[in-house]
């Protein structure tokens, strides 16, 4: 199993100044860090790239996407742009030795139709993606598809959708993340739910019900990690917590009160805590 951890828990730019955060994971124990690409510049991914390369830490990436940038938008043009925009962030994966792109790469987050998703909507979220994932395995990036709680967006919420999904597109740089915090709102079985993904899980995140330390909350973990110990999961396991320290991350997660100590407190007992659950699910 690798360990990792999401950059948003300090900073959803990548500049110099979060350098030093990077020399941190790796001093903790971490083996890969993964990459928010908002700003979408491929020669500064390249640049982060060329530092992580020499701090021998692995990277995947994630990202969110605008109303502008909505494949399954009613208009065209940002269906189009949706689809551009998915094809730059894999170049930038791809330029910063990103091996997975993980997230919800279809609907725009926050943004709902007051109905749950419409024939319409699933065929032009296949044929934007079926475009999208084209280009992934030209630029040796996996797609990891991402099912989102009924409260951020409306389109695949649980495992089953995104299992259906993956099982329609049928493209091998095309699979599904499992993330702990969405799960523990909409899974019924939390075992099920994982023993149903086998095939098509390429990705998870370790994230507590309240978005802190994992381990301290509510989410069904000797369920997770014994489920994806028994459909032979070894692969990435990567923390996402969320704090106040980006105002505008904060809002947009809904973060309105202090989770944990500090970043440190929390980055370091969260890869105890995966150790020590793999282990006892091992065991």
């Amino acid at each position: 199993m690798k360990y990792g951890i999401n950059l948003l828990l300090w900073t959803d730019t990548l500049t110099d100044n979060q350098f030093p955060v990077l020399d941190t994971i790796k001093k903790i124990g971490y083996d890969i860090v993964e990459l928010p690409m908002f700003d979408k510049d491929v020669a500064n991914a390249a640049r982060w790239g060329k530092k992580l390369d020499e701090l021998g830490l692995l990277r995947s990436a994630t990202c969110a996407y605008s109303p502008e940038d909505n494949l399954i938008s009613n208009d065209p043009k940002i269906r189009q742009q949706g689809i551009n925009t998915n094809k730059k962030i894999l170049d930038c994966c791809a330029a910063a030795g990103c091996t997975v792109m993980a997230g919800n790469s279809i609907s725009a987050l926050g943004v709902f139709t007051g109905s749950s998703p419409k024939d319409n909507e699933w065929k032009w979220a296949l044929d934007g993606m079926r475009e999208v994932a084209e280009h992934a395995q030209n630029v040796g990036v996996k797609i990891a598809m991402e099912a989102l709680n009924r409260f951020e967006a409306y389109f695949i919420n649980c495992t089953t959708d995104n299992i259906r999904f993956a099982k329609e597109l049928n493209h091998p740089a095309f699979g599904i993340m499992y993330d702990t915090f969405h799960a523990n709102i909409e899974e019924k079985n939390v075992t099920q739910a994982i023993h149903d993904a086998k095939d098509y899980l390429l990705h998870v995140h370790i994230s507590e019900n309240d978005r802190s330390t994992p381990g301290t909350g509510a989410v069904r973990w000797k369920e997770t990690f014994t489920a994806l110990h028994e459909i032979g999961y070894d692969d990435w396991l990567v923390v996402e917590a969320f704090g106040q320290a980006l105002p505008k991350l904060a809002a947009a997660t809904k973060i309105w009160r202090k989770m944990f100590v500090n970043e440190l407190q929390l980055a370091t007992d969260a890869l105890a805590f995966m150790k020590e659950q793999v282990q006892l699910a091992t065991s």
